[in-house]
C-alpha cells in the first residue's frame, strides 16, 4: 500500500509540474512600449512595418519570462522564423504614445508556434493592432526541426 501511495504521489507531483509548465508557457506576456520618433512615418504615426518589430520583442520577452533566451536557442543551432503573419491595423499609434503589447501562445507543437498579439494604447485602452503569427523552428541549414521540449505547449 505504501509503495502504491508513493507511486501516485510521484505521479501527482509530475502532473502538477507539467501543468505548471503548460500554464507558464501558455500564459499571456505583457510588455510596455513607448513609441520612439524614428518608428513613425511622415504623418507622425507608427510605420506599419514597425509593428513586426514590436511583435518580435513580445515573443523574445515571453521566452525570457519562461527562463530561456533566444540567444541560447540560436547557440544550440536552432532558429525561430516567421512563416506567416496576419495583422489588422485598427487605430493609429503616434510618437510618444505608451502602449501595452500582450503576446499569447495559441498553439505550440511539432515545429510551429502560433501567437496572437493585442496592442493597446495605455491612455484610453484603445486597440491599435491585433495580429497572429506562425513561427517555424529550423536549423542553420534551413531544415525544419521540432521545437525544443521547453517550447512545446
Amino acid at each position: 500500500m505504501l509503495r502504491l501511495f508513493r507511486y501516485y504521489q510521484i505521479d501527482i507531483q509530475f502532473l502538477t509540474y507539467s501543468l505548471d509548465r503548460i500554464l507558464q508557457t501558455l500564459s499571456p506576456k505583457e510588455i510596455s512600449i513607448r513609441v520612439r520618433y524614428h518608428e513613425t512615418d511622415g504623418q507622425g504615426r507608427v510605420h506599419h512595418a514597425q509593428y513586426l518589430n514590436y511583435f518580435e520583442r513580445g515573443r523574445v520577452e515571453m521566452m525570457r519570462s519562461m527562463g530561456f533566451s533566444y540567444k541560447s536557442l540560436e547557440a544550440s543551432g536552432l532558429m525561430l522564423v516567421v512563416r506567416k503573419m496576419e495583422i489588422e491595423y485598427l487605430f493609429p499609434a503616434e510618437f510618444d504614445d505608451e502602449l501595452t503589447l500582450t503576446t499569447t501562445v495559441e498553439h505550440a507543437r511539432g515545429a510551429r508556434i502560433r501567437h496572437s498579439y493585442v496592442l493597446l494604447r495605455d491612455v484610453d485602452q484603445q486597440q491599435v493592432v491585433i495580429a497572429k503569427s506562425e513561427i517555424a523552428c529550423i536549423d542553420r541549414s534551413g531544415t525544419v526541426r521540432r521545437l525544443p521540449e521547453y517550447l512545446q505547449g
